[in-house]
């Protein structure tokens, strides 16, 4: 029986997922169920414990490896279960030795070591992606860690500190994916626009853009996997303006429209920044749009506080949202401050939710009777350069391009006419 990974959380993630399936295969590893945790919530944590029990009563003879942050941070939980055969840290699942070992049945059964003495971020080399835009969209990993501490975040004792790739390794492997045919990129990080000042010379996320842009023709979409706002350097505003290939969809780690809990959570940013970076790149690039992270139930919040987040939606105009209900993690300050009632969290969420699902439904009518270039990702089916998810009757060729005439709605997605 073949290795399986399952992978909860981040883009980052599902790229190393990649990574740990070919480090596995390197060490012709059988019969095993590789899960990649998350451990921003403690519901992720839950549903990782959740499917590992899960596996065990339908594979019971299938062995079970945990990695990822929850693995990294609390590796005793997962080691108290007894369906666990190996925990490996965030580190030590990118080396083949050991999967190698845990095949050979040597070693240890817990392999998690001190994340914040790692000092480099190397490049995974990931030959393919498995999923349903194999072929037509990869992630590339740039950078991992995050200095920052936010208070209501584990993220950094499960990563390490910041740490970057080498520009010269990006390009490479930037190359390599391209050459294989896949025409769209993703650059993901844990906090991406940190690039780079680590590295000799500190170059910025900006000019990582503008030199992989330059070298790799062949990259025809680059896309950011997310933008901390109050991060974006001036060369990566003259990318956004200047370059067509880097596309005009910038997922925001806003987390609050109000200024205060924006204080208690420890970010950097203010509501205005968010609003502001917002109508700065519409001025550059007219047809941008904008997801964002936004935490419902944060302690203290009050319902004006909250109403604050409500309205950012429209403020910013943002046309998608990621809602997260708040979730105390031990260990951080955020866990020690009065929490609101979880019945309280779950409504503001829900409300968050609906909020984002008439941003995007706003937005997607605004493309009605526009023509678009789409992506295909499937026969059928493609995305524009804002991401949004256009549906045609097309045999079209995965990882190619069409151009459609947006008539109108089906569903979720809108509908193309597209010319064979």
């Amino acid at each position: 029986m073949s290795v399986e990974v399952l992978t909860f959380g981040c883009r980052l993630n599902a790229y190393e997922s990649e990574a740990i399936r070919a480090r596995a295969s390197e060490a012709q590893l059988e019969n095993a169920l590789i899960i990649n945790t998350c451990a921003v919530t403690a519901e992720a944590v839950r549903q990782s414990q959740q499917a590992i029990r899960r596996a065990r009563r339908e594979q019971p003879q299938r062995r079970i490896i945990i990695t990822g942050c929850a693995a990294q941070t609390e590796p005793q939980t997962y080691a108290g279960m007894e369906e666990v055969d190996l925990v490996l840290g965030n580190s030590e699942k990118l080396s083949s030795q050991n999967f190698r070992d845990f095949g050979a049945g040597t070693g240890e059964r817990v392999r998690v070591d001190d994340i914040m003495s790692v000092r480099e971020t190397a490049s995974q080399m990931v030959d393919c992606f498995e999923g349903p835009t194999k072929g037509v969209r990869a992630f590339l990993q740039v950078q991992n860690g995050c200095d920052h501490r936010c208070t209501f975040c584990v993220i950094p004792y499960a990563r390490g500190n910041s740490r970057s790739v080498p520009m010269g390794s990006v390009i490479a492997e930037a190359k390599r994916l391209a050459a294989s045919g896949i025409p769209e990129l993703v650059l993901t990080g844990v906090d991406l626009t940190a690039y780079g000042p680590d590295l000799p010379g500190s170059p910025t996320l900006g000019q990582l853009v503008r030199k992989l842009l330059a070298l790799v023709p062949q990259v025809r979409r680059l896309r950011l996997s997310s933008i901390d706002t109050i991060e974006a350097d001036d060369i990566l505003m003259r990318a956004i303006a200047e370059e067509e290939r880097l596309m005009p969809h910038f997922h925001l780690s806003a987390q609050s429209g109000d200024d205060l809990i924006l204080k208690r959570m420890k970010r950097r940013h203010r509501r205005a920044d968010t609003i502001s970076f917002c109508k700065s790149v519409r001025a550059l690039r007219p047809n941008a749009s904008f997801g964002a992270d936004l935490i419902a139930g944060f302690p203290t919040e009050t319902d004006a506080m909250f109403q604050r987040s409500v309205d950012l939606v429209d403020e910013a105009g943002l046309s998608s949202v990621h809602i997260f209900r708040f979730s105390p993690r031990a260990g951080t300050p955020a866990a020690r401050m009065p929490q609101l009632d979880r019945r309280l969290v779950k409504e503001r969420a829900a409300r968050l939710r609906a909020k984002g699902e008439e941003a995007t439904r706003r937005q997607r009518l605004s493309l009605v009777s526009t023509q678009q270039t789409l992506l295909v990702e499937r026969s059928g089916m493609g995305r524009t350069e804002c991401f949004t998810p256009v549906v045609f009757d097309l045999d079209a060729k995965p990882a190619t391009f069409v151009r459609g005439h947006i008539s109108g709605m089906r569903g979720d997605a809108l509908v193309a006419d597209v010319a064979a």
